[in-house]
């Protein structure tokens, strides 16, 4: 049987959220790492049955996968020193280069989500490209009754009030050439990933973001 997230992994998280301080972390320590070995746990168990449909997870080791819990605040305002989520980057994450998968665990908020995140300036102008010319395929893709059931729209947030240089602004994908990243997001809740079969569930969901990570990765195989 496939490893499950422990109602104790979202307690801690919980506890955390109300005593976000490093006296209080310090104090409950064993909790935190009884938490993150959960959680690791649950990720080689769903990077081994995603790698069925994409083989390229299975070179992912789940322990670097998973984000640091501790706050970068170096230069934020928000002086808080730990996050109250579990993230793992599945192949996506900031200025990745290639369309990946990503897990957000967070009691009342966890959710999943695929594609490319912040990308650099060439390969954002390089998916722009490949979204203009094969417009039939890309459409086809964010239109399937699957796919558009679980992901009504792409992520619209910070995108540009204009059609990007070196583009028509006739061009018919118009709107997909404004945004700055690709993305889907899936909102699920705390008793589908508290589940038993929560590992197939998910991954039954990451599986349709397959074919929008392959078009997103075309131009650079």
């Amino acid at each position: 049987m496939s490893a499950t997230i422990s109602t104790k992994t979202f307690n801690f998280l919980k506890k955390l959220s109300k005593n976000n301080n490093r006296e209080w972390f310090n104090e409950n320590k064993h909790l935190y790492t009884e938490s993150q070995e959960n959680v690791v746990a649950f990720l080689e168990d769903l990077i081994k049955e995603m790698s069925a449909f994409d083989g390229e997870l299975a070179k992912i080791d789940a322990k670097k996968a998973l984000f640091r819990i501790y706050r970068d605040t170096r230069f934020s305002k928000d002086k808080i020193p730990y996050k109250t989520n579990f993230g793992a980057s599945l192949g996506m994450g900031k200025g990745s280069q290639k369309g990946g998968y990503y897990l957000h665990l967070e009691p009342g908020k966890s959710f999943l989500a695929g594609g490319i995140y912040m990308p650099e300036s060439s390969v954002l102008k390089e998916v722009r490209k490949e979204i203009s010319l094969y417009a039939d395929d890309f459409i086809k893709i964010v239109n399937n009754k699957d796919f558009k059931k679980h992901f009504p729209e792409l992520d619209q947030s910070d995108q540009l009030k204009k059609t990007p240089q070196g583009f028509e602004k006739e061009d018919p994908m118009a709107e997909y050439l404004k945004l700055k990243n690709f993305i889907v997001v899936y909102n699920i809740k705390d008793e589908t990933v508290l589940d038993k079969n929560a590992v197939k569930e998910l991954t039954k969901v990451f599986k349709l973001m397959k074919p929008f990570n392959d078009f997103l990765n075309a131009p650079f195989l």
